[in-house]
């Protein structure tokens, strides 16, 4: 990333000093108070240069608000930060990378009006060239597996899409101390190989590395060490290559995770049958479907694994009723032909859904938790003759939040003000109280911690005991492996031939999501290797 891209063709400044010997940071005493929790309480952390260090704890632990603290997004009430030994103030995400701090955020920060060039010149200090940038996010992008179009509008990226553009604006800047906020949630495995290759070489190079992430595979085979919250405040400091995985979870969440539990169950009639669909992308940068076909029975989980803007966004539309258009018979719930029903429609056949986006999409982020139950789950005896009712409403809510373990301050609390696994939860439980027969969950547990996460994926394991039909569209190849009974890849707008768990393993299915099925590279299930089973 030496390559200068800036008008003046002055080169970029070396993004390291190996040599030093003072801690490249250390925090001491931060404390951030918010009116209704303590985010960060007496927080010391100390990073020295080339250090990968791992930073843990469950959904609300108040990560997310030390990283915010670090890069000048939030301003503590309390504490000391010092920079290569020098007490320093760092009172906006500009002076933080002056310093040379750089910080890829797990919940996005981009203008949806502007190019992916021009948001990533945003964060540019100095004078550009935006034809000279946009060949640099080409070669950036490629160069760590990140493929994105300078040219591309961020209203038209998929949620993952949209992390990439984070990831390379980043890299452009060429940090010192490199923040990474759940950054490979849109990786394949082999990608993920390729992002830790070049994290290791940053780090031999003296660059320091924060890294956030619930995959504690991946702090084991990456981090040097780990400093664990809970509650706001530091709990301990471990090497996670000294760890197993039950340890280091234990110490995120404070007690032992259970193991899934199966129900023994055999599955049943086709409840979501999907022939021959194909959907023309109304975004140009889209991805179209190709001769889509699958099948969903009673009593199984379903599993589509593939990097996001492969199709994923276009299927959802198609299948939740947001693109209407289609053939009848193109999309069927419970044996009822849904292809031209409304979202209404097919809810009304029994159909759930749950979409990758939260808020926005999941929730409304200013509306109660009370208020975001009734958008959905409105036939729970919530309206009667047109009028709303409140009581039943907000019971329904507790409920939700009882039942799930949602962790907020009541039916009445907003939906901006959970975390995000807690939001996820609610999301999820609003959904699976309806007793639906038919459930499609876009990226389930993304960015939730262990604990969230292992609760999630025993809800739908007992629900597809229950008989319902379960569709999982994730990236986590790990989740798919853990719930789904069959698994197949949505690459290039193309559905893969359909697997047993059992019968593939991550690799096969890794090439698969780089679109390397049917015997040639981008190449859709032959009539031989059908992919509606």
């Amino acid at each position: 990333m030496s390559d200068s891209f800036y008008s003046d063709g002055a080169a970029a400044q070396p993004a390291t000093r190996p040599e030093q010997a003072a801690p490249r940071l250390m925090l001491k005493g931060i404390t951030k108070q918010y009116p209704a929790v303590r985010a960060n309480d007496d927080v010391t952390l100390i990073v020295a240069p080339g250090e990968i260090h791992a930073v843990l704890g469950e959904n609300g632990a108040g990560k997310s608000t030390l990283m915010k603290v670090i890069y000048g997004a939030v301003r503590p009430d309390a504490g000391e930060i010092q920079w290569e030994g020098e007490a320093v103030d760092i009172a906006s995400p500009a002076a933080a990378r002056k310093l040379g701090i750089g910080m890829v955020f797990q919940h996005f920060s981009l203008f949806e009006t502007l190019t992916v060039g021009e948001n990533i010149a945003l964060a540019l200090d100095e004078p550009f060239d935006l034809k000279a940038l946009s060949k640099r996010i080409r070669e950036v992008s490629a160069d760590y597996g990140l493929d994105i179009d300078p040219q591309r509008h961020v209203h038209s990226l998929t949620v993952g899409e949209r992390q990439r553009v984070e990831i390379v604006r980043c890299l452009l800047q060429n940090p010192r101390l490199l923040i990474m906020d759940e950054p490979t949630s849109v990786l394949t495995p082999q990608a993920v190989r390729k992002l830790f290759a070049t994290l290791r070489r940053l780090a031999a190079e003296g660059c320091s590395i924060l890294y956030i992430s619930h995959k504690l595979d991946e702090i084991q085979e990456l981090c040097d060490t780990a400093t664990v919250m809970r509650g706001g405040r530091v709990t301990g400091h471990v090497k996670p290559k000294e760890e197993t995985h039950a340890s280091l979870a234990q110490l995120m969440v404070g007690h032992s995770l259970p193991d899934y539990t199966r129900r023994e169950h055999n599955p049943g009639a086709v409840l979501l049958d999907v022939k021959a669909l194909s959907v023309t992308s109304d975004d140009p940068f889209g991805t179209s479907l190709e001769n889509v076909s699958f099948a969903v029975h009673a009593g199984e989980i379903f599993g589509i694994a593939g990097v996001s803007g492969n199709g994923q966004a276009e299927l959802l539309s198609a299948l939740s009723g947001e693109k209407r258009g289609l053939r009848a018979d193109a999309v069927t719930i419970c044996g009822k032909p849904a292809g031209r029903l409304g979202a209404g429609g097919r809810r009304a056949l029994g159909f759930g859904f749950v979409p990758e986006e939260r808020l926005g999409r999941g929730a409304v982020p200013a509306m109660t938790l009370s208020e975001n139950a009734l958008l959905t789950a409105h036939r729970q005896k919530m309206v009667n003759s047109g009028w709303i009712n409140s009581g039943a409403m907000r019971a329904f809510a507790r409920r939700c939040i009882e039942a799930f373990d949602v962790r907020c301050g009541g039916s009445e609390a907003l939906a901006q003000s959970l975390s995000g696994g807690n939001l996820q939860k609610y999301i999820m439980g609003r959904e699976i109280l309806q007793a639906p027969k038919v459930l499609v969950v876009a990226q389930p547990t993304w960015g939730v911690d262990v604990g969230a996460a292992a609760f999630i994926r025993q809800q739908l394991l007992d629900l597809s005991a229950s008989g319902v039909a379960i569709l999982v569209i994730s990236e986590e190849l790990e989740e798919l492996f853990d719930i789904c009974d069959r698994i197949a890849v949505l690459a290039g707008g193309r559905l893969s031939p359909v697997r047993a768990t059992g019968a593939t393993n991550a690799e096969e299915i890794g090439r698969w999501m780089a679109g390397l099925f049917g015997g040639r590279e981008g190449t859709a299930p032959s009539a031989e290797q059908p992919a509606h089973v």
